[in-house]
């Protein structure tokens, strides 16, 4: 695997464990800024955030399993953990931008951000490995 692609699986996994503690612990307070959400509808989607929250995690706990496998000497159980992760985070930031053009959260073209923070790095990944 390439040193690119183990840089862009690194920076995938530091953006899925910010966005973990975001929504996990902090959505009270990035509601707004990092959502688009208004205050009110916190207690909401308090529940539904700290389980999103969770799910980043767990995916960058893959990508940082592969890398260790694949440094440790298991070359191919590592590589086929960061492609999966990769597709899964791939797959996701499409998802995003499929809901930010039905505007299902905000108007539309308000979450290019995260989806590019979510896709891109993933992406990079999987070109380059």
């Amino acid at each position: 695997m390439s040193v690119v692609a183990q840089i862009a699986a690194v920076v995938a996994a530091l953006v899925h464990l910010v966005v973990w503690v975001c929504e996990a612990f902090l959505i009270g307070r990035v509601h707004q800024s990092m959502f688009g959400q208004p205050a009110r509808d916190v207690p909401a989607i308090r529940l539904w955030a700290f389980g999103v929250g969770f799910y980043n995690l767990f995916l960058a706990c893959g990508l940082v399993a592969g890398l260790i496998a694949v440094h440790g000497g298991h070359e191919l159980v590592g590589r086929t953990l960061v492609f999966y992760v990769s597709w899964f985070m791939l797959a996701g930031s499409v998802v995003l931008a499929v809901a930010d053009q039905l505007a299902l959260s905000r108007p539309r073209n308000q979450a290019w951000g995260g989806v590019a923070a979510e896709g891109i790095p993933p992406l990079v990944v999987l070109l380059f490995a």
